[in-house]
């Protein structure tokens, strides 16, 4: 029986696994089918977290030594894709994995995450990372006084463009449609931004550069016309897919509350709906997506572990 099951092995399960074990809970294991370390692992340059403060640090830089120090406090990392996460009538919960077995556990953290949505575009896969990012916080200081394109319209792509157009000399929004879907003081902010320009009823065809990164972006227009855009950084945001499947039970609902866009809905001390199971990271409502951020969703979730297990089992 495992006081803590933390499922997901990024930023948020690595740092709840650090805290549960430091905090004194006996037996805690983290499923990650994969290394530990999440998607920052992916990013070739980490600039924004506290304290990380070497030359060029990429995302595997900074998470290579997370699990020996989460491990150091008796955190065991089992290598297992987890397929369901369900609880019994007794209060415990039961961990399927793909392989047929199961754990039971007295508490849960579900720390799964969520991936960026393609656009579909030639060339994003490509320079992903080399000019092609999910994230103006992270990267858009590296695009400082330059130019750069932004695609989507929802909320988030109309914010990160407002982001971006404090730190580059120019941004253009490239939206399918002629229309946002945003908030209507987000999208008359975008409107009075001088150094961004709307470039509508356009769908992005090919991101195009060589071994420095990206050049430019390829749009084809309302007309059929296609228009080059010359800029050494595109930026996407046409949503997220939460990884939320561990979640989801034999009859097709969520063991918890969740929004419609497939978040769990927490409250500040990362509970969820369900006695005993918390969520952290990205795959939560709200969530900023960054490493910080995650890695404290992880210990807040971590304590509150702590304390539900003493106080129940």
């Amino acid at each position: 029986m495992l006081d803590c099951a933390i499922i997901g092995g990024g930023p948020a399960g690595l740092t709840a696994g650090l805290y549960t074990t430091r905090g004194g809970l006996d037996n805690v294991t983290m499923f990650e089918k994969g290394m530990p370390g999440g998607q920052i692992t992916m990013s070739s340059e980490i600039e924004n977290y506290p304290g990380a403060t070497a030359h060029n640090l990429s995302g595997m830089d900074l998470m290579i030594p997370w699990p020996e120090q989460c491990q150091r406090f008796g955190l065991k990392h089992e290598m297992s894709e987890v397929t369901r996460v369900s609880r019994r009538e007794d209060g415990i919960f039961l961990i399927q994995k793909s392989d047929g077995t199961s754990n039971e556990a007295k508490s849960v953290i579900v720390c799964t995450g969520s991936a960026p949505k393609r656009a579909g575009f030639i060339g994003e896969d490509t320079f992903f990372g080399r000019g092609v990012s999910t994230c103006a916080t992270c990267d858009g200081f590296f695009y400082k006084n330059k130019e750069v394109a932004v695609i989507g319209g929802g909320d988030t792509a109309l914010e990160e463009a407002l982001y971006l157009a404090k730190i580059c000399t120019k941004v253009y929004l490239i939206h399918r449609r002629d229309t946002f879907r945003s908030a209507p003081n987000t999208i008359a902010r975008v409107k009075a931004a001088q150094n961004i320009e709307l470039v509508l009823n356009a769908v992005p065809e090919e991101v195009f550069g060589g071994a420095m990164g990206v050049d430019g972006i390829r749009v084809k227009l309302e007309d059929g016309s296609i228009r080059q855009i010359d800029v050494p950084g595109v930026f996407t945001f046409v949503g997220y897919n939460v990884n939320n499947q561990v979640l989801i039970q034999e009859d097709g609902s969520f063991l918890c509350d969740m929004t419609p866009w497939g978040e769990v809905k927490v409250d500040l001390s990362m509970r969820t709906s369900v006695p005993g199971l918390f969520a952290a990271g990205d795959m939560r409502e709200s969530a900023p997506k960054q490493v910080v951020c995650a890695a404290g969703d992880g210990a807040v979730a971590a304590l509150q572990a702590i304390t539900y297990v003493d106080e129940h089992h």
